[in-house]
């Protein structure tokens, strides 16, 4: 959802959640210090080609499900990593929203080396907000957002990955999953602004239902609104809850590579989105990067759910910042997997 009004920050520790400890599982190489990450032979993130992934997925418009626009750039993704050598399968479903609209929901799963046991998710989502509920102007809250940040830039992201690793290829296993209905949570503007559960619906069905029965990762890393102007990525608070040796590994690795000023070595807050099934359903360590404004009443960035998330206020920068730094995760990753 995002917390709250959907992504809505909040330093204040929620205590209704269960607590998932992701004992057993393998969440990477760091032990919270710089100089325990090796560095792997990473390719080159090429932020021209992500903003050009950003920008063909606004061509089609706001991607709202039920819609053409929704339809056709859900094929554009979907056929856009296969061209890049990953096992596509489309994840179709019915799902009701909090206003019993039913959603004809498509989660996108892109892998490689599927047969491999070592496994890291990355995932975000790839739908649009259907209405501009947080826009200072009233007059747009019923209108569609073109979501360029939100969130374009994070399949545009892992479209960029994925070319990559088909150049590049990999001995453990890559699962990228676009969920669909993150954003069709209620409206600011409803009577009811309260029901938490009607956000994230594509990964909250996915964690019910995995692509593969039985289906584990290592840990995952899910990506938010990552190619916003101004952006940097605090330790938001979930994240550290279930998977603190990832919020490590990731900003201490970005750190390392020369990112550190967009992943400041700070906390953020709370918040709801795609990661929390993956933790508290699926039973997967995920953290959450995600932007946090301090100057922003949302702690979003000014365009959050407004008309101006448009590729006017994509930043190149960030996009490199943020894809370069996973990237760097997963190939220390693969070597010290094929070194083990």
């Amino acid at each position: 959802m995002k917390s709250f009004f959907r992504l809505q920050w909040t330093v204040m520790f929620c205590f209704l959640l269960s607590v998932y400890t992701a004992c057993g599982h393998k969440k990477g190489h760091s032990n919270g210090t710089n100089d325990t990450i090796p560095m792997a032979a990473a390719p080159d993130f090429n932020a021209d080609s992500a903003f050009s992934y950003t920008a063909a997925q606004c061509a089609f418009g706001p991607r709202v499900p039920n819609t053409e626009a929704h339809r056709l750039c859900g094929t554009y993704i979907a056929d856009k990593f296969e061209s890049f050598g990953a096992t596509i399968i489309n994840q179709y479903t019915d799902i009701a929203a909090f206003d019993g609209t039913i959603l004809k929901a498509r989660n996108i799963i892109a892998s490689y080396n599927p047969e491999a046991s070592m496994r890291i998710l990355i995932c975000g989502h790839w739908d649009s907000r259907p209405w501009a509920d947080n826009d200072p102007d009233p007059s747009n809250w019923h209108t569609p957002v073109l979501a360029a940040n939100d969130a374009a830039s994070d399949v545009a992201v892992m479209l960029e990955m994925a070319r990559l690793i088909q150049l590049q290829p990999l001995q453990i296993g890559i699962d990228f999953i676009c969920f669909d209905a993150e954003d069709y949570g209620i409206p600011q503007w409803a009577d009811n602004t309260d029901n938490s559960s009607s956000w994230c619906l594509g990964s909250q069905y996915w964690a019910a239902h995995p692509h593969v029965y039985g289906y584990r990762a290592n840990f995952g890393i899910l990506m938010d609104m990552v190619g916003g102007r101004g952006s940097t990525f605090s330790k938001e608070g979930f994240s550290k809850r279930y998977a603190s040796q990832i919020v490590d590994l990731v900003w201490n690795t970005a750190s390392s590579i020369s990112y550190g000023q967009f992943f400041p070595m700070r906390d953020g807050g709370y918040i709801t989105d795609d990661h929390l099934p993956i933790n508290e359903i699926a039973g997967i360590p995920c953290i959450d990067i995600v932007p946090y404004f301090t100057d922003a009443p949302s702690g979003f960035g000014p365009t959050w759910h407004t008309v101006n998330d448009n590729m006017e206020h994509i930043d190149r920068n960030v996009l490199k910042a943020v894809g370069q730094t996973v990237l760097q995760v997963i190939y220390n990753e693969n070597q010290s997997y094929g070194n083990d």
